[in-house]
């Protein structure tokens, strides 16, 4: 199968590489030629890692490998696409525009997937003249790591898709959870009922940023904290669906003061260095010092 992913961000790069690590044709396209690069050169790094692991042989990397390609193209990038996955940041009107654009260059049978965790999907596949082959692909971070994806259905999404979908995942190896278009869905609203409420026992001084992602990794068995995921996710990313939610559903969503003031301060997570945790080489090395933050300045 041919898959093209529509932006080289961090979900868009995991998405590629577990594309990619599937034996899937995979075609990474974005606006910024070093974002491309980027991209291509961490798929790279992490499918030589699964050789070294053993999860994959050196052969089915080379192949991999083979069918990776990268360009700023969205015409050369979707072209004989089976699946084209948008992946770009959650702007109702950006994604639109990007469905539509990719509806004029692929063929009547490819699908057309929106990986977002708050807008809607039916909002979004207004847009396109054949709204029947859209559909929601809910990744979670990291995409390699995370067996879980949320198949999201539009309103106008047909059974066809849907069935495509929910087989597209199982052959990635992940588990297909199947929810209608509503805000949130159901695994953000889970999860960000979560977030939430760890940023703000941190806020009220209740338990410090380790221990509230400790009690979560060791008491509850989960694989990464609320707030470790928050950095990975991006704190301006929490904020903005966030932002969506609380419009939607009501003061239960309502962002943490904690959360705006880091986004404030430009302290956004890993992808800059510094959001919960200070991260160094891709790891969380120390939890952030918050001397610029006061919560009596922001309440």
């Amino acid at each position: 199968m041919h898959v093209a992913v529509v932006g080289a961000g961090t979900m868009g790069t995991g998405i590629a590489h577990v594309c990619a690590a599937a034996g899937h044709e995979v075609s990474v396209r974005d606006l910024e030629p070093n974002l491309v690069m980027d991209a291509i050169d961490t798929i790279s790094t992490r499918l030589g890692t699964s050789a070294d692991r053993g999860e994959l042989s050196q052969r089915e990397v080379d192949e991999a490998l083979d069918a990776l390609d990268g360009t700023t193209g969205l015409s050369s990038a979707v072209a004989g696409a089976d699946l084209v996955i948008e992946a770009i940041p959650e702007d109702l009107d950006a994604k639109r525009e990007v469905f539509a654009d990719v509806e004029d260059h692929v063929g009547e049978d490819a699908v057309i997937a929106t990986t977002t965790s708050s807008l809607s999907v039916s909002a979004i596949a207004a847009g396109l003249k054949d709204p029947e082959r859209a559909v929601g692909l809910h990744f979670f971070e990291p995409p390699n790591g995370m067996a879980l994806v949320e198949v999201a259905l539009a309103d106008q999404t047909s059974d066809e898709t849907a069935a495509f979908a929910e087989e597209f995942v199982d052959e990635l190896g992940k588990t297909p959870v199947v929810v209608t278009d509503t805000a949130g869905f159901a695994s953000s609203r889970l999860e960000l009922a979560l977030a939430v409420e760890a940023m703000r026992l941190v806020e009220q001084d209740v338990a410090s940023v380790s221990d509230v992602d400790a009690a979560m990794e060791l008491g509850h068995d989960h694989p990464v904290g609320p707030l470790e995921l928050t950095d990975r996710v991006g704190l301006d990313v929490r904020l903005d669906v966030l932002e969506h939610l609380h419009d939607e559903l009501g003061d239960r969503f309502e962002p943490p003061a904690i959360l705006r003031e880091k986004v404030e301060n430009g302290n956004t997570g890993k992808k800059v260095g510094r959001g919960f945790y200070v991260w160094e080489g891709g790891d969380p090395t120390d939890v952030a010092d918050d001397e610029d933050y006061d919560i009596e300045d922001v309440i």
